[in-house]
């Protein structure tokens, strides 16, 4: 579902500020699978990610999604294929809008607009019994503007919207390190349930080990811009913070660990 070959990418390259933020980096996702990407400040996780994402373009290699080469394609070309939660809470939905607008504009995503436009009853329905599945109380609130809600539950409500149209490929950036541990965990259970259920190839980037461990069917780790670490199946699961960070120290020969990634 996702074919990664070879992508390299430096930023201001020729400066005294040149960093090179992916060096090879190459990834295939089988349909389904569910990947945690971990690693320390500048390791390249969200490089990855905004590279998949189409933020910004490469310098070489390609990016395949269902067998799409979308590696020129610009970020807007690309949305058909990718559903996004981002970390910022206030991003990805309209906060002046109702929440019933903002899922009947993610229903609609990649159609063509018509002249007239409004939700029908059926559609009002549906998304009454998805947003009481989430079980926060939102689906009696479908009127209510989306700036209103707490962080939890944008996200929760952004999760919802990446997945109306079954994209190829979604992608959670980080998408609870803004919440507290409490609503975080919620958030992180609710993405469980939505990958499971409709079956969605997922990348979740994020500095938490336990959250990588605990979630998906693969674990990737990166450090200086390439993959130096990727478990999946049995191993991953009998995998421990402790023989994560021995593993990490064997494969790249260092053993400085990022603080934001050991306070995680």
């Amino acid at each position: 579902m996702l074919e990664i070959q070879e992508i390299w990418k430096t930023f201001n390259a020729g400066t005294v500020n040149e960093k090179q933020a992916l060096r090879g980096v190459s990834l295939t996702l089988r349909d389904g699978d569910f990947c945690t990407v971990i690693g320390g400040n500048g390791a390249g996780k969200s490089t990855m990610l905004n590279a998949v994402a189409g933020t910004w373009t490469v310098d070489g290699g390609s990016i395949q999604i269902g067998g799409v080469d979308v590696t020129r394609l610009p970020e807007y070309k690309r949305a058909p294929y990718i559903g996004r939660v981002f970390q910022d809470p206030m991003l990805g939905t309209a906060p002046t809008m109702q929440i019933l607008e903002n899922l009947a504009l993610a229903a609609r995503r990649g159609q063509r607009r018509k002249l007239t436009w409004g939700v029908t009853r059926a559609e009002k329905e549906r998304y009454q019994a998805m947003l009481k599945n989430l079980d926060l109380g939102l689906e009696d609130r479908l009127t209510s503007k989306v700036g209103l809600l707490s962080g939890g539950q944008r996200q929760a409500l952004t999760l919802l919207m990446a997945s109306l149209r079954k994209p190829k490929l979604l992608l959670l950036d980080e998408h609870t390190a803004a919440l507290d541990p409490k609503t975080a965990a919620k958030v992180l259970e609710l993405s469980d349930r939505i990958v499971a259920e409709n079956g969605l190839t997922t990348m979740m980037v994020t500095h938490n080990m336990k959250d990588a461990i605990a979630h998906g069917n693969r674990l990737i780790m990166m450090y200086e811009g390439r993959i130096v670490i990727d478990v999946s199946g049995e191993e991953k699961k009998k995998l421990t913070v402790p023989q994560l960070l021995e593993l990490f120290s064997k494969v790249s020969g260092s053993d400085e660990a990022d603080d934001k990634l050991l306070l995680s």
